[in-house]
């Protein structure tokens, strides 16, 4: 197990086994262990980073290119009508280090309860202010 004890690093490592569908210099992907679906994978930096702010903008487009390329490369090996990508940061991120998971779908497949409630901001002024607060962030960011 590498020094900071994380589970992907010591799978990048070879130090742990895994079903591994991808590699390149950049990243890694294998099987998620505990697929919604069959084909679910779980795409990873090499680099131990543990949420998408954490990850180096020189390494944004390669980690992302590779997210596309998979999703398209699973959808198709698997059969599925499409795929969902998704990456928790700290809330929901069983391991701590950068992972999106990819995950074949179909029509009516039974994914049900993966999504939040969705509600509607109770006002425009509501919405408004969310919106501001965003491109405030964004704005000092850039």
């Amino acid at each position: 197990m590498p020094e900071n004890g994380c589970t992907f690093c010591a799978i990048g490592a070879g130090e742990v086994e895994a079903h591994i569908v991808f590699e390149d210099a950049h990243s890694l992907a294998f099987l998620d262990n505990r697929p919604l679906f069959p084909g679910h994978t779980l795409l990873i930096p090499r680099a131990h980073h543990e949420t998408i702010w954490d990850l180096p903008s020189e390494l944004v487009e390669p980690y992302f290119a590779n997210t596309r390329l998979l999703a398209a490369a699973i959808r198709e090996a698997m059969g599925a009508a499409g795929a969902f990508v998704a990456i928790n940061n700290v809330v929901s991120q069983s391991v701590p280090h950068l992972h999106a998971h990819l995950v074949p779908r179909n029509r009516k497949d039974g994914l049900k309860g993966f999504f939040w409630p969705r509600r509607r901001y109770r006002s425009d002024a509501e919405a408004d202010g969310a919106a501001e607060a965003i491109r405030e962030a964004v704005a000092a960011r850039t």
